[in-house]
């Protein structure tokens, strides 16, 4: 992929070339976005009061309409510790299955537009391991991306080990739950089958593709996987343009655990913990600043300033909606009355969740963005009220446009 320059209707500079310099020209009026002011607070009084109950150690939020910013800010510390680092709009998380839609589906994206990935192919046609699987001989691309494959939502995935090049075959025999198309069932086992399908097709890991041809073009310096490793030539992950290491302080925590204790600046979810960090559904660390940007890239069309970096085609068809009963388009997931993205943005809106606390969700009708990062993990996994909280966010952000 050719060096890209990115000029934004976000950018302090038409220079910038960082997502840090992009936004230093900090928040706009939100009037002059057709947002109430007032209203918005509401935002800030709903995160701070959930800090106060303890429902997350702090947050970071980043909120854009009509390709300007109307919020981009942190909100409390990183932890529960008094001395802990205060959360502003460029601390780091785990964005866990945020991965699945910003990483692998990207990927997969890219290979379209390439011509390297056909969606509707069988995977025996990528993999060699499927070839001698019946059972689920008809089994694409798209059924992986729509969470449609008719396999297991997930489980520990020993059989793997930490060898990366054993994922294809060991998912060639995993028991299926349907037939292939039959039935949706969110599954991790599908967009980590999807991550070594990345992975075969370019003959390189899927961390080094993400970063040579989107974040590193996209000046994304606070995204990636194991973030302390980035700026080293030592480590799991070692292609990475940032110039420098991350400091620990600077990176959420997330779950405290007997095993692991506390866990931060590497990746929660076992599975990519096994697999040196990077895996098709998690993985991925990020902050709210680098988010924002990557979220304006899909709220216009594909577009960064004068650059496409997705065609408009490829786009809309990993956007729509794949059935009249699915949940999911291709690695995002739908707006729905009852779901994560609230009962008021528009059913054209799509987006992902993470299991640490973290979402972001694009609603074209409105052209608005939110992304929400909150580290509810910490110190343990019992904690569940974020996700009114997130709900709660996303109703405010609409009732807030005038």
């Amino acid at each position: 992929m050719h060096s890209i320059v990115l000029v934004l209707a976000l950018t302090a500079s038409p220079a910038a070339s960082s997502a840090g310099e992009r936004f230093a020209s900090g928040e706009v009026e939100p009037a002059l976005v057709g947002m109430d002011a007032s209203r918005l607070r509401k935002i800030d009084r709903l995160i701070e009061e959930a800090i106060r109950k303890q429902v997350t150690p702090g947050a970071a939020i980043a909120i854009g309409r009509h390709g300007q910013l109307v919020r981009m800010r942190g909100y409390g510390r990183t932890s529960y510790g008094r001395n802990a680092a205060r959360v502003t709009e460029s601390t780091i998380y785990d964005i866990a299955s945020l991965t699945k839609a910003i990483g692998t589906t990207s990927a997969a994206m890219l290979l379209v537009q390439q011509g390297r990935l056909d969606l509707d192919l069988p995977l025996s046609v990528y993999l060699v391991e499927w070839k001698d699987a019946t059972d689920r001989a008809a089994m694409s691309a798209r059924h992986l991306l729509s969470h449609t494959s008719g396999l297991p939502a997930g489980g520990p995935l020993t059989a793997v080990g930490s060898d990366r090049q054993r994922i294809a075959g060991v998912l060639a025999t995993i028991p299926m739950r349907n037939r292939p198309g039959a039935r949706y069932e969110y599954s991790d086992y599908g967009l980590i089958l999807l991550g070594a399908l990345i992975e075969r097709i370019t003959g390189e890991r899927l961390d080094v593709f993400l970063e040579r041809d989107l974040f590193g073009p996209l000046a994304l310096e606070e995204t990636g996987f194991n973030p302390l490793y980035w700026g080293s030539s030592r480590g799991p992950s070692p292609f990475r343009l940032a110039s420098a290491t991350v400091p620990l302080a600077t990176i959420a925590p997330t779950e405290r655990t007997s095993s692991r204790g506390v866990i931060q600046g590497v990746v929660h979810d076992p599975i990519a913990y096994r697999l040196d960090g990077v895996a098709g559904h998690a993985g991925l660390f990020s902050s709210a600043r680098d988010l924002a940007v990557f979220a304006e890239l899909m709220r216009a069309g594909g577009v960064l300033g004068e650059a496409r970096v997705f065609d408009a085609e490829v786009l809309s068809a990993f956007t729509r909606r794949q059935s009249s009963s699915g949940r999911h388009a291709l690695g995002w997931e739908l707006a729905r009355e009852d779901g994560p993205s609230g009962s008021r943005f528009a059913e054209s809106s799509f987006g992902h969740t993470g299991f640490t606390g973290t979402s972001i969700f694009i609603d074209p009708e409105h052209d608005l963005f939110v992304v929400l990062l909150t580290n509810r993990l910490h110190p343990n996994a019992r904690e569940r009220r974020h996700l009114d909280l997130r709900r709660a966010i996303h109703d405010a952000v609409i009732e807030a446009l005038l």
